[in-house]
């Protein structure tokens, strides 16, 4: 076969694969097609890859197998031990070896190309295009590994002891004049990259690019909170992409450029829909941060003799008989893995004439589309799920809502108080439901680190219990009414 055809081919093939990963991507903006969309875009990453195998004329095709079977290992046994709660950790990961594996590819090649340059008689295979398709691979890449680490940590709430001193990952972790630090090692990355795009000793320079952006990557995400992560997440998710689409021009292959560039694109689209949802600019959540409050009323204000309890027999009782019940999970769901307990009480509900349906905010949970995901493993009906500006409109004529472990996304004062941290975020209007009941450990404050004073409502009650033995609780409790 000439190589004329071979080509051809393998741009048809390249094709088809484009075209696919866009309908896979289609398929993911719902829940009931979501599946199958990532089936197409599995399918498509498959032809791109034997595409690529077939007509690269590999000259050993041993090292392509052993990393098959090692990296097919690995993938199938963390598919199959990393619980459903843990996706945010997995998703941080697979951000990260993206960028990593970008960066070390881009590496490799400029390292091949340098030889090649070294060896020809003619003029040096190192253009500028490659190399600053180069430079923005490595940056990027190097970002992204290490910035998906530090989210990991965060994402998994792990725990340092250094020097005496207890460090919980999740907390915002502000080092001294951090600005300044993150200042200086962007300048040394412009710096790196200028030098290695004017060709004086590449190969030494990328890797000291790949250095320093590894401290960008940690500078720039340990000041972040646990409560900001479905946002650095699906910027994390972007750079990994865009580090894929440079590496594509570094390999000279179409189909890892239009590949990147879709992730690149649907990342940075996502994240602008998360950053709206919390009501704050991409800016504020990288530099700024959101903290604890320093002015308003204090949680004894706002709490003090107005919190009424109530038992699993009572909200028992309180779900006889009622016509309508909204659930809204949040990150308490995931923590205490209460899914399959919540929708066991919401089919016993719906098995005596009540309609159940789960309010999602669009931020509940630590990434994007965490409740969706947690509820559908549990076999939660996709037309049950219900987004925030769906449900928000009918909430006053809901019964009972029941909120299990949410906290800022329920909070009225982002409605009511310009001041406070959350003023003007987007929340589910629970407060407007006939009965609330708020299902938590004890009252403490959500990531803003302001009172909820939804709490202290006259129609709610506080059942303070883990999440699932909550549930557990209240599905006895029903059968027994």
């Amino acid at each position: 076969m000439s190589d004329s055809t071979v080509t051809i081919i393998r741009d048809f093939a390249y094709l088809l694969a484009a075209i696919l990963f866009i309908r896979g991507l289609k398929g993911l903006t719902h829940p009931r097609t979501a599946v199958r969309g990532n089936l197409t875009g599995s399918v498509a990453m498959l032809i791109a890859v034997g595409a690529t195998l077939w007509a690269g004329g590999i000259v050993s095709w041993v090292w392509i197998i052993i990393g098959l079977v090692v990296g097919s290992a690995i993938g199938g046994a963390m598919a199959l031990m990393v619980p459903m709660t843990g996706m945010p950790q997995m998703v941080a990961l697979f951000n990260g070896f993206g960028g990593g594996a970008s960066a070390l590819v881009a590496g490799s090649e400029l390292v091949i190309r340098m030889m090649d340059a070294s060896e020809a008689a003619g003029p040096s295979v190192l253009s500028l295009r490659f190399l600053v398709a180069t430079a923005a691979s490595g940056l990027i890449g190097a970002v992204t590994l290490l910035g998906s680490l530090v989210a990991f940590t965060k994402l998994a709430e792990l725990k340092f002891t250094i020097g005496g001193k207890k460090i919980r990952m999740s907390n915002p972790i502000l080092l001294p004049a951090r600005h300044v630090i993150n200042a200086i090692l962007a300048i040394l990355v412009l710096t790196l990259c200028v030098m290695l795009v004017r060709g004086t000793n590449p190969a030494t320079l990328y890797w000291m690019l790949i250095l320093v952006s590894c401290l960008l990557g940690v500078s720039i995400t340990i000041p972040i909170g646990g409560a900001d992560m479905p946002v650095v997440i699906a910027l994390l998710n972007s750079y990994s992409g865009l580090a894929a689409c440079a590496t594509g021009f570094v390999i000279n292959n179409t189909v890892l450029i239009i590949a990147g560039a879709l992730v690149g694109a649907s990342g940075l689209i996502l994240t602008t829909i998360m950053c709206k949802a919390m009501n704050r600019s991409l800016a504020n959540v990288i530099f700024a941060t959101m903290g604890p409050s320093k002015t308003g009323p204090s949680a004894d204000d706002v709490y003090e003799g107005k919190i009424k309890t109530t038992t699993a027999d009572e909200v028992a009782m309180l779900l006889d008989g009622v016509r309508r019940v909204v659930i809204v999970p949040g990150y308490g769901l995931a923590v205490s893995q209460a899914q399959h307990a919540v929708r066991d009480l919401a089919n016993l509900l719906e098995s005596r004439g009540t309609d159940v349906e789960f309010a999602i905010h669009p931020v509940a949970g630590r990434m994007p589309g965490h409740m969706n995901v947690l509820l559908a493993e549990a076999d939660v009906p996709y037309d049950k799920l219900k987004e925030m500006d769906e449900i928000n409109s009918t909430l006053e004529t809901v019964d009972v809502a029941l909120v299990i472990g949410a906290n800022d996304v329920v909070n009225p004062v982002a409605r009511t108080d310009p001041s406070s941290p959350i003023a003007g975020m987007p929340i589910i209007d629970v407060d407007k439901c006939r009965t609330v009941v708020v299902i938590k450990r004890s009252l403490s404050p959500g990531f803003a680190g302001i009172p909820n004073p939804l709490f202290a409502m006259d129609h709610t009650l506080m059942f303070f219990n883990d999440g699932k033995k909550a549930f557990t609780e209240l599905i006895a409790a029903v059968k027994e009414t």
